[in-house]
């Protein structure tokens, strides 16, 4: 099942105007085996049918099918190990001092996927239940998805899923094991509050003190990417932190966020971390 570059045209015209995402060169290669699902379902018979349908239009819900089959939800436990322990060793302690007085913690994980990255931070803070006992710990997660955000809900996941990324010890802790794979329990799954957002859309109610949007916005075109900066920036707090794709920068892409003066991995709203910078040097 051979992908013409027509065909290539019209399912990136249809990602694009649905999600705002580019089908770059990088993805199109997965273009055969991300529709066959589709196809299977269907009963399409090729790949040409099924564009012929598309284009047609008679058939709102096949282009929502495939629109879902062609949004890369690549994801793992603690994934990228690095931005997790830049989290818990250096972010989380001065959050803790800051947030003293009202001991209430929020963070969104835009893009969240299938769910394993805002399972990840809860797994963080479950970990020490001394250290942030009387603390209110909100963590907001979204994706442009509604049938993954589905399956993040259910906190279900197989033996492959679970070991990436999880330890034996974290698996049996958190995770409840049937015929079907590993469940999340109930605790973790009570942190994590998962909603169907698109990150061009109007953002969810801020402040947060923490925004993860990881390896989202280099699907994005220059001018999209511009404004999910703007959406991300008018709910993240003065003093909270930005966490980014391992491949992606702010250099070049907006003027809100600067990297972080002292924590490699962070970004800050450049306007206060200026001012703190001035009031430092004062």
């Amino acid at each position: 099942m051979e992908v013409s570059d027509s065909s290539s045209r019209i399912l990136a015209g249809l990602l694009e105007g649905r999600t705002g995402q580019q089908l770059t060169l990088s993805r199109r290669w997965r273009i055969e085996t991300a529709l066959s699902s589709v196809l299977r379902a269907r009963r399409i018979a090729t790949l040409d049918e099924l564009i012929t349908m598309l284009v047609m239009g008679n058939d709102p819900g096949l282009a929502d099918e495939v629109v879902e089959a062609l949004l890369n939800n690549e994801t793992y436990f603690f994934r990228d190990r690095a931005p997790f322990d830049t989290i818990r060793e250096q972010l989380l302690p001065d959050l803790r001092e800051k947030r003293a007085a009202t001991r209430r913690i929020r963070i969104w994980s835009a893009g969240c996927s299938s769910g394993q990255e805002p399972y990840s931070l809860a797994m963080m803070f479950a970990d020490e239940p001394q250290r942030w006992a009387g603390w209110n710990i909100e963590i907001y997660a979204s994706d442009i998805s509604g049938s993954i955000i589905r399956k993040a809900r259910t906190g279900r996941y197989s033996q492959f899923e679970v070991q990436r990324g999880l330890g034996i010890q974290q698996t049996i802790r958190w995770f409840e094991e049937d015929e079907d794979g590993w469940v999340v329990s109930d605790k973790l799954r009570q942190m994590v509050n998962f909603d169907t957002r698109n990150l061009l859309d109007d953002p969810p109610a801020g402040p947060f003190d923490l925004v993860l949007c990881r390896n989202v916005l280099l699907y994005l075109n220059q001018e999209r990417r511009s404004e999910a900066f703007d959406r991300i920036g008018s709910v993240i707090a003065p003093d909270g932190a930005l966490v980014l794709g391992a491949g992606e920068t702010v250099i070049g892409q907006t003027e809100l966020f600067a990297a972080d003066r002292n924590v490699r991995g962070l970004y800050r709203l450049q306007q206060a971390q200026n001012a703190d910078h001035r009031a430092m040097r004062a």
